[in-house]
């Protein structure tokens, strides 16, 4: 019985590499098409991109990773809106207290500073 898993497991392996393999291929292939056919129009040569990468994109979606890549943005996308928006006002209010804060402290960090080098140059006795 493991021998027929181990067959069935080499035959998946081998299905995803030819999956990437194929994923590959038509990238290449959008690539130097776009390089190799630079004297066709731009409009052609954007669809024919367009659809190499969509052909990519849909044999993605059925590799191992592609689901787990699947999964992983429905969750996402599930969790962003469950996300509540501070409204304006809530916004326009912590932008001024952060604001606020930021320049009191920057007031108080250039008052330290100055004092500090006073009493510097009055120890060294250097003139600034």
């Amino acid at each position: 019985m493991s021998t027929c898993i181990t067959r069935a497991q080499k035959k998946r392996r081998w299905l995803e590499i030819g999956k990437w393999l194929s994923i590959i291929f038509f990238f290449l292939i959008a690539i130097i098409g776009n390089v190799w056919f630079s004297n066709v129009t731009v409009s052609l040569r954007i669809f024919a991109i367009i659809l190499l990468l969509t052909i990519a994109v849909g044999i993605f979606r059925l590799t191992e990773k592609g689901k787990i890549t699947i999964v992983y943005i429905n969750q996402t996308y599930k969790e962003i809106r469950k996300i509540i928006w501070p409204s304006r006002q809530e916004t326009f209010n912590t932008t001024l207290i952060v604001s606020a804060a930021t320049a009191a402290m920057s007031l108080i960090l250039w008052g330290l500073d100055n004092l500090l080098v006073r009493i510097i140059s009055f120890i060294t006795g250097l003139r600034f």
